[in-house]
């Protein structure tokens, strides 16, 4: 993929992986790069640190993908890679209260659907674009906590449906699945 001229997101921009993207979405030359972030001066640190843009916003929440999307078509122009990379864990198995397995789900595979849901039809009318989804390699062997493995193999599916669901209309599709970071 040519960054070189396009518009990136990322969520969970304001540190690990996400961070490391958009450090290197910059140096190799993205016109607009957007570091969202539920911690505000975390993604305010690295947009200033590559000379992106930072937006608060929780990826768990539909409404605010929706918010953070628009806001970046209005001010940077079509997106052009989506990183749905925001991610959390929690330690344990089925003993885990419903409380802990939901926020699990909201953000580890709601937050890919949320901004596919949003991003998919623009994307598809204007003939190209690109979803990456940050998953891990939980989503591939089961090795991990309950929560995390369950939602990351979720997440896994999801990219694999919208590749082959619409990969032949121009949508480019990608799943990142690393390893300890």
């Amino acid at each position: 993929m040519n960054i070189a001229g396009s518009v990136v997101v990322i969520t969970g921009g304001g540190s690990g992986i996400g961070a490391a993207m958009a450090r290197r979405f910059a140096k190799e030359g993205a016109a607009h790069v957007v570091v969202s972030d539920r911690d505000a001066a975390a993604a305010q640190a690295v947009a200033q640190e590559i000379g992106g843009h930072a937006v608060t916003a929780d990826a768990a929440h539909g409404h605010q993908t929706r918010k953070l999307i628009d806001w970046t078509e209005s001010h940077c122009g079509p997106i052009d890679l989506f990183c749905a990379n925001a991610g959390v864990t929690a330690r344990g198995g089925v003993e885990l209260p419903d409380e802990q397995w939901q926020r699990l789900w909201q953000v580890n595979v709601l937050a890919h659907v949320h901004a596919a849901r949003a991003l998919v039809p623009r994307m598809l009318a204007r003939g190209r674009g690109h979803l990456l989804f940050t998953a891990s390699a939980a989503g591939l062997l089961s090795q991990f906590d309950a929560p995390y493995a369950v939602t990351k193999h979720a997440a896994v599916a999801f990219a694999e449906w919208l590749s082959i669901t619409h990969g032949e209309q121009g949508l480019g599709v990608s799943c990142l699945c690393p390893q300890g970071v």
